[in-house]
């Protein structure tokens, strides 16, 4: 039962993970409050299973010409450099303290999308 509810979960983060939403913003609750899963390992299991879904979103969206090319590495090289201090910086935190973190995160995405929500103009196109 454990295995089938993993495998659930790992599709409904990658699906949401696809369509832009981001996979960790489901997956790390639904593995730390159903499957009792510590913190760090939740965390740690959602940036592995990130990994082919980014690959596979970048390629998606290079076909589509939504990504421009020459600021890739912009974006690349902090995230690389933030992810790995972050790991670093994992260590030293206790997972109940790390959890209070992630959802005051959660929190403040929450408030953002709401403040960010884009109202449509009566001709039916987007505006901020």
């Amino acid at each position: 039962m454990e295995v089938l509810k993993m495998c659930l979960f790992g599709a409904l983060g990658g699906v949401l993970g696809g369509m832009g939403m981001g996979g960790g913003t489901v997956l790390i609750p639904l593995l730390t409050i159903f499957l009792n899963f510590e913190q760090k390992l939740s965390q740690g299991i959602n940036l592995i299973s990130f990994i082919p879904m980014a690959v596979i979103a970048l390629i998606v969206h290079i076909k589509n010409g939504l990504v421009k090319k020459e600021s890739i590495l912009f974006i690349i090289i902090p995230a690389c450099l933030f992810g790995g201090v972050g790991a670093v910086v994992v260590k030293y935190i206790e997972n109940e303290v790390l959890s209070k973190i992630f959802g005051y995160f959660l929190l403040g995405l929450a408030v953002l999308q709401f403040i960010g929500v884009k109202k449509v103009k009566k001709d039916g196109k987007y505006k901020n």
